[in-house]
C-alpha cells in the first residue's frame, strides 16, 4: 500500500503545483512588480464597479436577488485576489526585513509594511459593504505604497 501512496501524493503534488496561481518563491529574475500593481488597480475598479451594482440593483423593483448575489460574490472574490497579492507578493517576497540600526532603510521599511497592512485592512472592508468611500482609500493607499515601493526597491 505504502508503494502506491507514494507515486500517488507526489502526482497530486505535481498536478496541484503545476496549475495552481502563484508566482515561483525562487530568485529567479522575472518578478514584474509593475504588473502587479496594475492588477490591483484592476480589482479596486472591479470592487467599485461590483459596488456600484449592487446599490442599483438594490434600488430596483422586482429585486434581482441573483444578480445582488453575484455581484456580492465578485467583489468578494476580487478583494481576496487583491489581498492575497498584497501578502504573498510583497509582503512575503518583495518586501525585505532591514536591520534597525539602519535608521533611514529601517523607517522606508515600516512605512511600506504599514501601507500594506493599510490595503489589506481596506480590502476587508470593501468586502463589508458597499461604501465608495473605501475605494476611495484603497486608491489613495495604493499610490502611497507605490511611491514608498518604488522609492526604496530600485
Amino acid at each position: 500500500m505504502k508503494k502506491l501512496l507514494v507515486p500517488v501524493i507526489m502526482f497530486v503534488s505535481l498536478f496541484a503545483a503545476g496549475n495552481a496561481w502563484a508566482h515561483c518563491e525562487v530568485p529567479c529574475g522575472i518578478y514584474d512588480d509593475d504588473a502587479r500593481f496594475d492588477e490591483l488597480a484592476e480589482h479596486i475598479t472591479t470592487m467599485e464597479k461590483a459596488m456600484k451594482s449592487i446599490v442599483e440593483l438594490g434600488r430596483q423593483s422586482p429585486t434581482n436577488y441573483n444578480q445582488i448575489v453575484r455581484w456580492v460574490t465578485t467583489k468578494d472574490d476580487h478583494a481576496d485576489k487583491f489581498q492575497y497579492i498584497v501578502y504573498q507578493y510583497f509582503m512575503t517576497q518583495k518586501i525585505k526585513p532591514v536591520d534597525s540600526s539602519d535608521k533611514k532603510a529601517y523607517a522606508a521599511y515600516l512605512k511600506k509594511i504599514e501601507l500594506a497592512h493599510h490595503l489589506l485592512v481596506y480590502a476587508m472592508k470593501a468586502k463589508q459593504g458597499t461604501d465608495l468611500e473605501v475605494i476611495k482609500t484603497l486608491r489613495s493607499k495604493l499610490e502611497a505604497f507605490k511611491k514608498a515601493y518604488d522609492q526604496h526597491e530600485h
